[in-house]
């Protein structure tokens, strides 16, 4: 029995990508905010940079997670039949040397 697709697989797929900017910029501001509260609690304003420098690496770490499934999903693309690369190869007949 065939396996069918979901009927909403690409439009789940898309929002997915649109996420990672959503992603992107929560993390920025999360890691800013966290800097802004302990620079508060503590007093120290180097904090503050800290929290920042956690929330682009936490956007770092969202592009690099995307990066590897977009890589996963484009090489088993690679794998298929369909769009695999022939290399051409001219010894075999095919019809259009018959036909001239």
């Amino acid at each position: 029995m065939e396996e069918r697709e979901p009927k909403y697989r690409k439009a789940i797929e898309a929002v997915d990508s649109l996420s990672l900017g959503i992603s992107i910029v929560v993390a920025v501001v999360l890691g800013v905010l966290i800097g802004i509260f302990l620079k508060n609690i503590f007093g120290v304003w180097w904090l503050f940079w800290l929290g920042l420098f956690w929330g682009v690496g936490g956007a770092v770490l969202n592009i690099y997670k995307a990066y590897k499934r977009q890589k996963a999903s484009l090489d088993e693309l690679a794998n298929d039949p369909k769009y695999r690369y022939k290399k051409f190869d001219s010894s075999e007949d095919n019809e259009f040397d018959k036909n001239y």
